[in-house]
């Protein structure tokens, strides 16, 4: 019969799971708004390179003309919205990976002092 683990481990692996999900969620995030910066610098890199003609701007089912300035201040706006948004996930990830980090190491300890078998993911 194997021994049982103590609530209070219970408790901290339960709560280094719930970290570790919340970690992901924002590294998820934090691709996608890389990921929209990229294709905003493609856009504005692409207007750029326009001399003249004819842009348009995709909303919800429709396909509008638009002004190409107007396109490109909107663009720069947007990209400007992303990259704060990326500065906020990549300080909210270097929080969630040093409580991670911090839990842990306690998890380890606690474990090692009660000489149990169990690893706390990771």
């Amino acid at each position: 019969m194997s021994p049982e683990i103590p609530t209070q481990v219970q408790d901290k692996v339960m709560q280094f799971q719930s970290l570790q999900q919340q970690l992901q969620m924002i590294v998820s995030q934090k691709q996608q708004f890389i990921m929209r910066a990229r294709d905003i610098d493609n856009a504005l890199e692409d207007l750029g390179e326009m001399k003249e003609g004819k842009v348009y701007k995709v909303s919800g089912p429709l396909m509008m003309e638009t002004d190409m300035e107007k396109s490109k201040k909107d663009l720069a706006e947007e990209k400007e919205t992303a990259e704060a948004r990326i500065k906020i996930l990549e300080i909210q990830e270097k929080k969630l990976t040093e409580k991670l980090k911090s839990l842990g190491e306690e998890l380890q300890s606690i474990m090692n002092s009660q000489g149990t078998g169990v690893v706390a993911g990771g």
